[in-house]
């Protein structure tokens, strides 16, 4: 504005001033070929000073209406992104609420058209597994490429739960190469180790397992649960590999080369006692469980003992029964003996085993009641033995249950 209001006061100065200045007439001479264009000076000036306020009001009008067709154009042009993040945000909030169906939808929808593509597909990807929907949980998966999943972007978490997912759909082959990808992780992240031990024993790279079973026992993140549970599955895999593929000498020189410590982890020694007992390798096994019985194993390892196939328990059952000496009415003992001696083909002896068990008011459990059930039956009491299974089915019917609704 204050430039208009300048250029309208030299043109009213000019006009005002041009009599004064034709006294003294100089003239502009213009000659373009066979054109010639002449102009007092006065006339020029007043000509250029007219055309440069017309620019200027020109640009001005220009200006306006150009800001106004632009802000339409960015309207319009960004519409679908804006939408698309309107039904992102929706999503989310469908997902919270647990609407699977409308969650998976809708963030499907905007997936391809706002920044947070690989976020999108990943939520989506958890809503059809969470439906039961694994065409629609690995489709959205593949849209993931491992590239696309940029830790400093969207943490490793996004990793994280497509490794999970392809895990969950049995996907070996792509979680591992997401897993090699990002493995530096695994030093920072426990989280990553976990994943990382589960595929391995899928895998069955089981003495990889063992290695790096001590970086998990140092984590706290872990349960001691879960630390017993990988050790169970690696150590047991890693036993018989050894037997099966190289020989029962090989199998020996690995246990003695364990340190005492693992040796000693209750986890790992039944595992041991399991590969031992199947390929009836019968004196080693001996020498492990007998001297554990006589100083008087806690009740996890006694009960353990009952689902390992042994063949030869006569030095285990004299020493259970120096015990049940000292205390005839040990659940522990009595269990013990019970099916020792049903191991051992005793089935009298058994059989007193599992009624003096019952009597006691410590509940019994499902394996109890089926092992008794076949004593009975190798007995010729076959009502009694339909009974014991009724038993175990009812128990069993009950811990279901209790599962379920846990």
């Amino acid at each position: 504005m204050k430039r208009l209001i300048l250029a309208l006061i030299l043109f009213f100065a000019a006009v005002a001033l041009s009599p004064v200045l034709i006294g003294e007439k100089g003239y502009i001479l213009v000659a373009m070929g066979d054109y010639t264009i002449e102009s007092t000076v006065v006339t020029a000036l007043i000509a250029i000073i007219i055309l440069f306020i017309s620019l200027l009001i020109t640009l001005k009008l220009l200006r306006g209406g150009l800001s106004l067709s632009f802000s339409a154009w960015h309207k319009i042009r960004f519409s679908g992104q804006r939408r698309a993040l309107r039904n992102f945000q929706k999503g989310i909030a469908a997902y919270v609420l647990g609407d699977n169906k409308q969650a998976e939808h809708l963030l499907v929808k905007s997936a391809d058209s706002i920044p947070f593509t690989e976020t999108a597909y990943l939520m989506a990807a958890n809503a059809a597994n969470l439906q039961g929907l694994p065409d629609n949980t690995k489709h959205y998966l593949q849209q993931i490429n491992g590239d696309q999943l940029d830790v400093k972007e969207t943490g490793l978490e996004s990793v994280l739960i497509t490794i999970k997912l392809l895990l969950n759909h049995q996907e070996f082959s792509s979680a591992r190469t997401l897993i090699d990808k990002y493995h530096k992780f695994i030093g920072h992240d426990d989280r990553l180790l976990a994943l990382e031990l589960d595929l391995s024993l899928i895998e069955q790279r089981f003495f990889y397992v063992v290695e790096q079973l001590n970086k998990a026992q140092k984590s706290k993140h872990f349960t001691q649960q879960q630390i017993n549970s990988w050790q169970q599955a690696a150590f047991s895999g890693a036993f018989h590999q050894k037997i099966t593929k190289e020989s029962q000498q090989a199998l020996n020189n690995y246990w003695n080369n364990l340190p005492r410590k693992v040796k000693q982890e209750e986890t790992v020694l039944l595992a041991y006692c399991q590969v031992l007992a199947a390929n009836r390798i019968n004196k080693p096994l001996t020498d492990i469980l007998l001297p554990t019985v006589k100083k008087g194993a806690n009740d996890k390892f006694i009960y353990a003992i009952r689902q390992l196939p042994l063949t030869q328990v006569d030095a285990l059952i004299q020493a259970v029964q120096k015990h049940l000496h000292h205390d005839a009415k040990n659940a522990k003992w009595l269990t013990a003996l019970a099916h020792l001696s049903a191991m051992d083909q005793q089935w009298e002896m058994a059989e007193k085993a599992f009624n003096a068990r019952l009597h006691l008011e410590q509940p019994v459990d499902t394996l109890d009641l089926t092992t008794f059930a076949h004593v009975l039956e190798q007995l010729n009491r076959p009502e009694q033995a339909i009974s014991a299974l009724k038993k175990a089915i009812s128990i069993s019917d009950v811990d279901n249950t209790l599962k379920i609704s846990g």
